[in-house]
C-alpha cells in the first residue's frame, strides 16, 4: 500500500479538505504494531523523553491548532472570520510552550496556534478555542486585541501580541531578556520570576531579515562580554517564505557555528523524538542565561494563507510530498502505536475538536464587533491629563535632588540662567533621581557624555547599570528600550542624530507605538526617546548631521513628539513626557535642536537672551501647550518651532522696524499631536499669518499648521509659508541655502504686505 493517503493524490481538490481527509484516511488505514499502553508518567514510546500524559495534551493542542486553521478556511468565505494565515505544519511549536512557563514572555510569529493552545493549559479556566475564535472573528470581546487584529496574545499568559511581523519583534525580545537580568542590577522588582527567559519565534525566511540579523548580532555581542541574555530564538524552519524556497541546509549552516549564539536542533514534526531536543535548548537557555538558537524543523501545510493557491505555482508531486510530512500524521502514528488511542478513539477526538472549533467560531460571529472610530482608537493613545499633570508636577523627591546635584545651593533652579544643553542635562539628572526604574543608554552617552556632552556626568552619578553605552545599532537601542519597558522600567534611549532614527523607524512605528493598540491597552512599553535633531549646525554638517525630516515621526499613530527651543521648556517638557510614559504608558520622542544646544544669545553676541532660569520642581508643560511671545500683537502671527523660534523673534524685530507691524511669535513646542485648537485660537485674531517650518516643504509640520488654520475657518487670512527645500542638506555653508533663514522670513512678511 502506498504511504501517501488516497485523498492527497487528487489534484483538483481543495488542499485544506485534502489535508483534513488525509488525517482520517491515515488513521483508518494504519496497520502498525500496537504496544502496551504506557502509564501517564511512562515514555509514550521507548526511549522518548515525552511521557504519555504529556503526549496526550500535546496531541490535543495540535488538533486544536489544526482545526482552527480549517475552520478559518471554511468560514472566511462566509465573512465570519477574517484571517487565514495558519499554523498547519508548525504544530510542533506546542512543545516549546509545554517546556517553558507562562511567565516566560513570548513574542510569537503568526504560525503559533500549537504554542498558544498548549500555553493555555498553564493557567486554570482558560479556553484556547473560544479565545482564539474571538480573535479570528475580530470580535470586540477578543481578550487579546479587543477585535483590532487576529493576534496571538494574552496578558495572563505573558504573550505580547504581534501582527504579521517579519523579524521586527526580535530586537525587543532580546531587550526583554536583557531587562530580566538588568532588573537585578538596579534593584527593580520584576513582574515575572527572576529566572524567566524570553521566547521569540520566527520563520526561516525571516531569519535573513536585517532586523533579525541585528538581534542575533547584538545577542552574541552581549554574550561575548559575559552579560546574561536569556533569549530563546525559535526558528521554525518550514523551508519556504511565501513562495521563495530556503536553500536546503541554509539555516543549520548559517547558525550552528556562530560564536556566542548557542545552536540546538529539534524535529518539530515528531513529538516523540523532538521533545527531548526542545527540552535541552530550553534548559540550556534558562540555566546558562545565554542567547540560544533553537532550529525547529517544521513544514507548511495548506499554503501561506487562504489566498495562496499553491497548486497554481507548485507541482502536484511537490504538494503531495509536503502533505505527507504533516506532523499530525506522525502524531497519529505515535498515538496508535503507543496504544494510547484506538482508531475510533483518535477519530472521535479529531471530530470532537473540529466541532468544538466550529461551534466557537459560530458563537464568536454572533458577538459584537467594533462599530465606531472611538472604539477602534480607544487604546491607541490613552491620556489622563489630570493624572499626568500631577505626576509631572510631583516633587516629593527633593532629598534625592539635593544629593544628585551635590547640595542645596547647587540645585539648578538656584543657578544663573543656562542654555539648552545644560538644562537638558540637569533635567535628566533630576528625572533619573525621581524615577529609580529609569535607564539612559545609547551610543557614546556614558563616559563621553554624548557627542554634545548633553549626558555628561550622568554615568558618574547613576553608575553603569543605569547609564551605559550600547553597540552602534539604533534598532538594538530601541529594541532594548522596549524590553526594559516590558519589564516595568522607564527607558530613556538616545538616538545620536535624527537621520539615524530612520534606520530603526519600524521599532517605534510597527512595534513600540502599536503595542497598546493591538493589546487593547493591556500591554504597554513606556519610553522617552531623545533625538539630537534638525539643521543649522555650523562646521559640522551634511545630511546625516543636519536632518530636518520629521515626517516619519509625525506619521506614527499614538506617538508624542515634542521639540523644545529653549532650556526651561526642555526641562518642563521632559517632566511631562516621563509622566506620560509612567502614567499612560505612552511612547514619546523629544527632538532636541542641535544648533540650539549651546546657543546663549538671541539678537547680538553676548546678549545672553537665549539663556533661561531653570524651572523649579512642580512646574511642567501640559501636553499640547505652546508658548506665545507678545500675545497682544496681531499684525502678523508667526507659527513655528525649534530653531524657528529664535529666528522668528529676530525677524519680528526687523519686521517691526521695516513695516511697523506688531508681531506675535507662537512656538508650538508639541509637534504630534498638533494642538489644532491652540493653532486656531492664535489664528483667529491674526491679520496675517506666516508659517515658519524648518522642515522640508513636503510632509512638514507646516502643512499641518495650515490645515488647522483652514479647517478652523480662517483660510481667507493672508498667509505665507517659509520652509526648507525638498532636498538633502549639503555640507558647509551650502547647507544654509536649503534651510529657512531670517532674510526669508522678513521677505515673506513683505510679500504679505505687498498684497494689500
Amino acid at each position: 500500500m502506498s504511504s501517501t493517503p488516497i485523498a492527497a493524490r487528487h489534484k483538483g481538490f481543495n488542499r485544506a479538505e485534502i489535508v483534513d481527509q488525509n488525517f482520517t484516511e491515515f488513521v483508518q488505514l494504519w496497520q502498525g504494531e500496537v504496544r502496551a499502553c504506557p502509564r501517564d508518567n511512562e515514555p509514550v514510546l521507548p526511549g522518548s523523553a515525552l511521557d504519555a500524559h504529556g503526549f496526550r495534551q500535546l496531541l490535543e493542542s495540535q488538533l486544536i491548532s489544526r482545526h482552527l486553521d480549517l475552520m478559518a478556511r471554511v468560514l472566511r468565505v462566509q465573512n465570519k472570520v477574517f484571517y487565514t494565515i495558519g499554523s498547519s505544519g508548525h504544530e510542533g511549536n506546542a512543545m516549546v510552550a509545554r517546556l517553558t512557563r507562562h511567565t516566560d514572555p513570548a513574542f510569537l510569529h503568526y504560525r503559533s496556534g500549537g504554542f498558544m493552545a498548549e500555553r493555555f493549559r498553564k493557567l486554570p479556566g482558560m479556553d484556547p478555542v473560544m479565545d482564539s475564535a474571538l480573535s479570528f472573528a475580530a470580535s470586540q470581546e477578543d481578550p487579546a486585541s479587543g477585535g483590532r487584529h487576529k493576534v496571538w496574545g494574552s496578558k495572563p499568559l505573558w504573550v505580547l501580541p504581534q501582527t504579521s511581523t517579519i523579524a521586527s519583534h526580535l530586537p525587543k525580545a532580546l531587550g526583554t531578556a536583557v531587562a530580566i537580568e538588568q532588573a537585578r542590577r538596579i534593584g527593580h522588582a520584576l513582574p515575572i520570576p527572576a529566572d524567566s527567559i524570553a521566547i521569540c519565534s520566527f520563520g526561516d525566511a525571516s531569519s535573513n531579515h536585517a532586523t533579525a540579523q541585528t538581534a542575533f548580532n547584538a545577542a552574541a555581542w552581549t554574550a561575548y562580554q559575559k552579560l546574561p541574555a536569556p533569549v530563546l530564538f525559535v526558528c521554525e524552519d518550514n523551508g519556504i517564505g511565501i513562495s521563495v524556497k530556503t536553500p536546503s541546509g541554509w539555516v543549520a549552516n548559517n547558525f550552528q557555528h556562530r560564536r556566542d549564539l548557542d545552536y540546538f536542533f529539534a524535529d518539530g514534526l515528531d513529538l516523540a523524538s523532538g521533545y527531548e531536543q526542545v527540552q535541552r535548548a530550553v534548559d540550556h537557555c534558562r540555566g546558562t542565561r545565554r542567547p540560544t538558537f533553537l532550529h525547529l524543523k517544521t513544514t507548511r501545510i495548506m499554503g501561506h494563507a487562504g489566498t495562496d493557491f499553491e497548486i497554481e505555482w507548485r507541482s502536484i508531486e511537490e504538494l503531495v510530498a509536503v502533505e505527507a510530512s504533516d506532523p499530525l500524521l506522525r502524531s497519529a502514528a505515535i498515538a496508535l502505536e503507543s496504544g494510547l488511542y484506538s482508531k475510533d478513539e483518535l477519530l472521535a477526538l479529531n471530530d470532537a475538536t473540529r466541532k468544538r472549533c466550529f461551534a466557537a467560531a459560530e458563537d464568536a460571529d454572533r458577538r459584537p464587533r467594533l462599530q465606531t472610530l472611538d472604539e477602534v482608537m480607544a487604546p491607541l493613545a490613552p491620556y489622563t491629563p489630570d493624572k499626568v499633570q500631577a505626576e509631572a508636577e510631583r516633587a516629593d523627591y527633593q532629598d534625592k535632588r539635593v544629593a544628585v546635584f551635590g547640595g542645596e545651593d547647587k540645585l539648578p533652579e538656584k543657578q544663573p540662567p543656562r542654555h539648552l544643553a545644560i538644562q537638558i542635562n540637569q533635567a535628566l539628572h533630576e528625572l533619573m533621581a525621581k524615577y529609580p526604574e529609569s535607564l539612559l543608554f545609547g551610543e557614546d552617552v556614558a563616559q563621553k557624555g554624548g557627542v554634545y556632552t548633553v549626558t555628561k556626568g550622568l554615568q558618574k552619578t547613576f553608575k553603569g547599570n543605569r547609564v551605559f553605552n550600547t553597540l552602534l545599532d539604533e534598532t538594538v537601542i530601541l529594541g532594548l528600550a522596549q524590553g526594559y519597558a516590558n519589564m516595568g522600567m522607564l527607558p530613556i534611549p538616545e538616538i545620536q542624530y535624527l537621520a539615524y532614527f530612520h534606520n530603526a523607524c519600524d521599532q517605534i512605528r510597527g512595534e513600540a507605538a502599536s503595542l497598546q493598540f493591538f493589546s487593547n491597552n493591556q500591554y504597554r512599553n513606556p519610553l522617552l526617546m531623545r533625538v539630537a535633531s534638525l539643521g543649522y549646525q555650523r562646521g559640522f554638517g551634511g545630511h546625516f548631521h543636519n536632518d530636518n525630516s520629521i515626517a516619519a515621526l509625525r506619521d506614527i499613530p499614538g506617538l508624542v513628539v515634542g521639540c523644545p527651543s529653549r532650556g526651561d521648556d526642555a526641562a518642563t517638557m521632559l517632566r511631562t513626557m516621563m509622566a506620560l510614559a509612567k502614567v499612560d504608558g505612552r511612547v514619546c520622542a523629544c527632538l532636541e535642536p542641535i544648533a540650539l544646544y549651546m546657543t546663549k544669545d538671541l539678537y547680538a553676541a553676548g546678549d545672553g537672551q537665549w539663556q533661561f532660569a531653570y524651572p523649579a520642581p512642580g512646574e511642567a508643560m501640559p501636553l499640547g501647550e505652546g508658548r506665545i511671545y507678545d500675545a497682544d500683537a496681531d499684525d502678523l502671527v508667526i507659527f513655528t518651532f525649534g530653531n524657528g523660534v529664535p529666528m522668528a523673534l529676530r525677524s519680528a524685530r526687523s519686521i517691526e522696524q521695516e513695516l511697523g507691524w506688531k508681531v506675535r511669535v507662537v512656538d508650538l513646542r508639541w509637534l504630534a499631536p498638533l494642538n489644532d485648537a491652540f493653532i486656531a485660537a492664535q489664528a483667529k485674531s491674526a491679520k496675517r499669518i506666516l508659517v515658519l517650518d524648518e522642515g522640508r516643504k513636503s510632509a512638514g509640520v507646516g502643512e499641518g499648521i495650515i490645515t488647522a488654520v483652514v479647517e478652523a475657518g480662517f483660510g481667507s487670512t493672508p498667509l505665507e509659508r517659509v520652509v526648507g527645500a525638498d532636498t538633502y542638506t549639503p555640507l558647509a555653508g551650502a547647507a544654509f541655502l536649503v534651510l529657512p533663514g531670517d532674510a526669508e522670513v522678513v521677505a515673506a512678511a513683505k510679500k504679505l504686505g505687498a498684497r494689500e
